[in-house]
């Protein structure tokens, strides 16, 4: 998931009697007198502490390891094992590193938690004592920082403590709980992969799929959208050709620089320009590369384009404006071919279903209070999580499936406190976003609050037993 959300209905901030910024045990959470428990079902005992102690080992072992996208083989394999310790039935190697795990419970609802395995190329800079000092090799070769930079680290220890509340608590429900480890959500290809490659062949297709999503909210907190979540995307390659030559004679030569260079500022124009101020879009060039000597005129240039949009139509038009744009200054630039547009990834906007999205956050009101269940806007960062639901129904061919989606805040007390600003909004401008080499969680509010936002939700699709539960 990329970029910063846009501001949601102003939440109230922790107060700094509610536990140090980083410490992962547990801690009371903003808005409420005590922790709420885990499982938070009907006549459930005891506490969040087992499984939040076993999150919060799985989490600070998954940040301190990260994998990017398509390599996250490490990853899998401690969330397999953490699933087949809790009695799930696992599978691995789906679509990649993907990993399922099924708790068949009797007849009922397939409820499905998605969660994801991998991480970001980005320099961790947050001084934490688990920190990550992880390296790879990336795609085009080169050595790159690794970083949980986007919360998929709490998203699996979450998922995993989920896991592992359900089962214990499966004489107060009946279905079958299926969770998902998705690898490459950063690239959004790894939802593609796994569903091609037979998720919903390898398991019962689910009636409905859930998901959250670590944001910049005070932690404790909780909050759902009421149409788009998540906007739909295009990434874009751009390849113009030149003719290379030498630096001293750049008129024997066709510099593609030149003409990339001209692109990318031509390219701004085609927002304000092109679409409707209602139709929020967002067109940003994120890379440009080109030549390796100063002395060399080289013979191409690639640009890295994405376009961001809450409707497909417009994005369809936004991406033939790109092509339009790129020929005409590469004809401009006297290059001696057309330029190569070629699309990289692709996106649907993430609208959850509407009837399921009231039934959850009423859940979420229930496990945690009014107080700490807030609304989300739209936001332009971008998921793959669609295509699990109805947005996919051509990838896996189930109809009927129902998503949703949330947003689950990480921000402790005294980080939400030192954040420059006197309101919410500002304080939220302030904080660190998501892919952030800043981007720290506090451990503790955020993984109790991640297990119980996860079992309220699933718990609130599946069945209750009709009677007493069966011995076993």
């Amino acid at each position: 998931m990329t970029a910063t959300p846009a501001t949601p209905a102003a939440p109230g901030p922790p107060t700094a009697a509610r536990g140090p910024s980083a410490a992962p045990g547990p801690s009371a959470t903003p808005g409420s007198t005590a922790p709420p428990a885990v499982p938070p079902v009907a006549g459930a005992s005891g506490t969040a502490d087992p499984d939040l102690a076993a999150a919060a080992e799985f989490y600070l072992d998954l940040h301190r390891n990260p994998e990017l996208s398509g390599q996250e083989e490490r990853t899998a394999a401690r969330f397999a094992a953490r699933l087949g310790a809790a009695g799930y039935q696992v599978q691995a190697g789906i679509g990649g590193h993907g990993v399922v795990g099924v708790l068949e419970n009797g007849p009922g609802p397939v409820v499905l938690v998605r969660a994801e395995l991998d991480a970001l190329p980005v320099e961790e800079r947050t001084g934490l004592p688990y920190a990550s000092t992880a390296r790879a090799r990336a795609a085009d070769g080169t050595v790159v920082p690794v970083m949980h930079a986007c919360g998929h680290d709490v998203h699996l220890a979450c998922a995993a403590g989920a896991a592992s509340a359900l089962a214990r608590a499966a004489g107060q429900w009946r279905g079958t709980v299926v969770v998902v480890g998705q690898p490459a959500e950063e690239t959004l290809r790894g939802a593609r992969a796994m569903l091609a490659d037979g998720l919903y062949r390898r398991c019962a297709p689910p009636s409905v799929v859930l998901a959250q999503h670590t944001a910049p909210l005070p932690a404790g907190m909780v909050a759902h959208g009421t149409g788009p979540v998540t906007a739909g995307s295009v990434t874009l390659e751009v390849v113009i050709h030149g003719r290379g030559g030498h630096a001293s004679a750049p008129h024997l030569a066709v510099d593609p620089v030149l003409a990339a260079a001209a692109l990318v500022l031509r390219l701004q124009g085609v927002v304000p320009q092109e679409t409707s101020p209602a139709e929020q879009v967002v067109l940003t060039v994120g890379s440009l590369r080109a030549g390796g000597s100063a002395n060399v005129v080289p013979d191409s240039a690639t640009l890295g384009v994405t376009v961001r949009a809450f409707a497909d139509h417009v994005l369809e038009r936004v991406v033939a404006a790109v092509h339009r744009i790129a020929r005409a200054e590469s004809d401009a630039s006297r290059c001696p071919r057309e330029p190569t547009v070629r699309i990289t990834s692709r996106s649907g906007v993430n609208l959850p279903d509407a009837g399921l999205t009231a039934e959850v956050a009423a859940a979420h009101r229930a496990a945690f209070g009014a107080q700490r269940v807030t609304g989300w806007p739209p936001a332009m960062a971008t998921e793959d999580f669609p295509l699990f639901g109805e947005a996919g129904r051509a990838l896996h061919g189930v109809a009927g499936i129902r998503t949703a989606y949330w947003m689950l805040g990480v921000v402790g007390p005294r980080q939400w406190s030192a954040a420059p600003g006197a309101s919410a909004a500002e304080k939220l401008a302030a904080l660190p976003p998501n892919h952030s080499p800043e981007f720290r969680p506090h451990v503790g509010l955020t993984l109790r609050t991640g297990i119980t936002a996860l079992v309220s939700a699933a718990t609130s699709q599946l069945d209750r037993p009709a009677g007493p539960a069966p011995a076993g």
